[in-house]
């Protein structure tokens, strides 16, 4: 499914099949000498089909496209591995660019994040080779096929001129693009309309040194600063009002943060532990009934809350047995 947007700008709907999202939504520009594709889709069949058949009815190849990916998840890089042709260009992030060119060590991350975040206490046994963010990542690519983009860089696509946001939080180095001209921005995950990016921490939990949602909250007044009269998220439906939004988010934050503080009180508690007792926007209202994805999830969640108040000194943490507590 596609949808034109302005002259020369579609909106690709790539299906996300029993992933709670539902959907990806690919931006295709076309230029006059190269074209451009904004996020890709899980690396799997439905989204490979999906994606041919969206190039098929558009009119495009990618003999003449380049691809940009704002950010590491694989729902967004996942199929650059698939399309890229030995010309293609991939533009992306510098964190992007050593996750997809396999330089990351995913287990290490994931054993850690369940170790340290008190799941596999609770009882988690997933499989770190069945998460969809491992299991659906790209093939490999070649690295001089990638170029690293940084805050400010200007890539021209046609009478598109767009120019790369560095918004850390959702992801490392995540980067909108935001073409001044047309007032347009691509926000990737880190503006969405009807659902909330998941927060995370992105180094082992017992050595965070940076507070992402700290730089999340700061990335959002970075893009609240420009003159924005459409934005194209990486999901759901086109956001009419990004400011209106962003003060929803910074609510979100504010409210979740005091959601810990309340789930805590006077008790040493583990992220996981935390999570389990948080309000969460899901039919699924007990914990043991959360898929293993939705436990991650949410434990990167909370640890993403409880590091931000350890790093504003309303909390202390302390490593026991290889797992991590919290405590005022």
């Amino acid at each position: 499914m596609y949808q034109q947007v302005r002259k020369d700008l579609f909106k690709i709907e790539i299906p996300l099949p029993r992933n709670p999202l539902r959907a990806l939504n690919a931006y295709f520009i076309r230029g006059k000498d190269r074209n451009l594709l904004i996020d890709t889709g899980f690396n799997q069949e439905e989204c490979r089909q999906a994606m041919d058949q969206a190039m098929e009815k558009i009119g495009f190849s990618m003999d003449d496209t380049d691809i940009f990916v704002t950010h590491c998840h694989s729902d967004h890089a996942g199929l650059a591995g698939y399309l890229s042709k030995p010309q293609t260009r991939i533009f992306t992030g510098y964190y992007t660019a050593q996750e997809i060119s396999s330089k990351h060590d995913f287990f290490e991350y994931f054993n850690n994040l369940v170790r340290q975040g008190g799941l596999l206490d609770m009882g988690l046994t997933q499989n770190p080779a069945t998460h969809p963010g491992y299991r659906y990542r790209t093939d490999e690519i070649d690295e001089t096929n990638i170029s690293v983009v940084q805050d400010g860089t200007v890539i021209t696509v046609g009478d598109y001129s767009l120019t790369c946001i560095l918004t850390n939080g959702h992801a490392p180095d995540h980067i909108c693009l935001y073409d001044g001209h047309h007032k347009i921005l691509f926000s990737g995950d880190h503006i969405l309309g009807t659902i909330t990016p998941n927060n995370t921490t992105w180094e082992i939990p017992w050595e965070v040194k940076t507070d992402y949602l700290d730089e999340y909250l700061k990335s959002l007044s970075k893009i609240e600063a420009l003159d924005i009269e459409l934005t194209l998220p990486g999901h759901r439906d086109i956001i009419a009002d990004c400011y209106q939004r962003i003060k929803g988010l910074r609510a979100h934050h504010d409210n979740r943060l005091d959601n810990v503080l309340v789930v805590l009180g006077n008790k040493s508690m583990t992220a996981a532990q935390v999570a389990s007792q948080m309000k969460w926007d899901l039919n699924i209202k007990n914990w043991d009934e959360f898929p293993a994805a939705q436990k991650l999830f949410a434990t990167g969640e909370a640890l993403s809350h409880l590091s931000h108040l350890v790093c504003k000194g309303i909390l202390q943490k302390e490593l026991c047995d290889g797992v991590i507590y919290y405590h005022k």
